[in-house]
């Protein structure tokens, strides 16, 4: 998951816890091999050998000899260039995830795919060094003023802040603001497999990267040679409530993990007491105004309460401090505070456009919305809410067409694809993973852990299977299921897992 300018503060606070019609020339695309100019990347150190890069491709698919925009890409070439298979296309999430920043900053392959083939990372349209969407951060901070809302007043409050944002994004970035789905994406990628040289497509997608991958493999089955789509999204789900539930389930089945290691660890700050009747109280405080966050000591509300703190009970190494956070707001005794976030006067902001065209919920009223709330509380008591619940509320108001429509895959004539789950995953949960890799006749593999994604991470299991899937083809065993290796209090230092707030996916 990539933090967003939705989110800034909170991803701040959490740190505790398409048709195709013409192919891009290469005199658009660039003018080196495969029509693809790249040049040191000028921000990085030289030794890291990473190649930048753009391809021009067109703005709105329906009018492909009109206005075009730009794609970022970024390349490390394989370690063995002697022995090289061809290239993997990598996305690492988002709405609004860097795969050029990401290629940049490490190789996201491992073992054997390193040696044999180069990653390209690339930046969708609308992030970072492609053609950006942008919006006015006091536009973005006044969605983000208004939070969850708490009566019709303040639904309605937010109706208007994504009403203004809207119309603030689309003067800032004009036409691109409208085409900004996941269905232009694919065509990009399209575009971009062409510019490579690529006969088919190797394809790394992690999070909001594997609905690229998904819905590539609906367009393109037959050019694709292997897609691995890591930490899955379910672009079937039919209500809101169905993914305000899956997420809010997951996060309330690892806050009963936390709490059962707490009462058996004497390691638990809170170990010998209650902690779910503990928390009960914690957030009798928040709601009634009373509780005070120990890093700031500013008022908590209800929701900056499971956003700062409560959602790090859904990574086992940060269980130990979460305990600690308890006890602070519990004894009112302040903790280490918390870093500033340096705001711009205009910040990219994909994930806004890009989240309403591809799922577009819509909440008719806070009536509907108290509604789902009280839903959640008596499934879910502990918790009730996840800070991934606020996505069923970007699009209130908007006014963004929903251009994307949700239904199951359809995928047809494509060679073997693998989906990763995580069991504890409390982004893509795990059965969206199951759902997604049923819809399109996959191959599951199972990590048994917590964390949101996992190849390139901590697990062997995990990467071996990957790799010879990428370099061979060899398709993982049916039911593969790989040993949780996430530990309470233990820093994964081989873990070269990007980490994740409860932002975008």
């Amino acid at each position: 998951m990539r933090a967003s300018t939705r989110y800034l503060t909170a991803a701040g606070s959490a740190a505790v816890l398409a048709i195709t019609l013409l192919a891009a020339s290469p005199a658009a695309a660039g003018s080196g091999h495969h029509g693809i100019d790249w040049q040191p990347c000028p921000d990085t150190d030289p030794a890291e050998a990473v190649e930048c890069a753009t391809i021009e491709v067109p703005l709105d698919y329906d009018r492909p000899r009109g206005e075009t925009i730009e794609i970022g890409l970024a390349r490390r070439q394989a370690a063995n260039p002697d022995e090289k298979l061809g290239t993997i296309l990598m996305d690492p999430g988002g709405p609004g995830g860097s795969g050029v920043d990401s290629v940049k900053q490490y190789n996201p392959l491992t073992g054997e795919a390193a040696e044999r083939f180069d990653i390209v990372g690339f930046d969708p349209r609308g992030v970072n060094t492609s053609t950006q969407v942008l919006c006015g951060i006091d536009a973005v901070a006044a969605v983000d003023a208004v939070g969850v809302p708490t009566d019709q007043d303040s639904f309605e409050a937010l109706e208007d802040a994504n009403a203004a944002l809207t119309e603030d994004c689309r003067e800032r970035t004009g036409r691109l603001f409208d085409h900004v789905s996941n269905l232009e994406t694919v065509e990009d990628m399209e575009r971009i497999r062409r510019a490579l040289g690529e006969g088919r497509l190797n394809y790394l997608g992690y999070s909001y990267g594997t609905i690229m991958g998904q819905q590539y493999a609906e367009a393109y089955p037959r050019k694709i040679r292997t897609m691995v789509l890591d930490g899955n999204m379910d672009h079937s789900l039919a209500s809101v409530w169905e993914f305000m539930s899956t997420e809010t389930e997951a996060v309330e089945e690892n806050f009963a993990a936390f709490t059962a290691w707490c009462a058996g660890a004497p390691a638990c700050a809170l170990h010998g007491e209650d902690v779910t009747a503990l928390y009960s109280e914690i957030k009798a405080k928040a709601r009634a105004g009373e509780l005070l966050d120990p890093d700031t000591g500013e008022p908590l509300d209800f929701y900056a309460l499971s956003m700062q703190y409560t959602f790090a009970a859904n990574s086992p190494h940060a269980w130990p401090s979460l305990a600690e956070a308890y006890v602070a707001m519990r004894d009112g005794t302040p903790l280490s505070g918390l870093t500033a976030l340096q705001e711009e006067d205009e910040v990219e902001h994909l994930y806004y456009p890009a989240w309403c065209q591809d799922y577009g919920w819509e909440i008719e009223d806070y009536e509907e919305l108290a509604d789902l709330q009280e839903r959640l509380t008596e499934d879910y008591p502990n918790v009730e809410w996840t800070p991934y619940n606020n996505h069923a509320l970007t699009c209130v108001g908007s006014g963004i067409e929903h251009t994307n429509e949700r239904e199951e895959l359809d995928v047809d004539h494509a060679p073997p694809i693998v989906f990763i789950g995580n069991e504890h995953d409390p982004a893509t949960v795990y059965d969206w993973t199951l759902a997604s890799a049923e819809q399109a006749d996959g191959h599951l593999v199972t990590y048994e852990g917590y964390g949101h994604t996992v190849y390139g991470g901590i697990s062997e299991c995990i990467d071996e299977a990957v790799n010879a899937y990428f370099v061979d083809r060899a398709v993982p065993e049916a039911g593969l299921s790989c040993p949780n290796l996430d530990f309470p209090g233990v820093g994964a230092l081989n873990d070269r897992r990007v980490p994740r707030t409860a932002g975008p996916f």
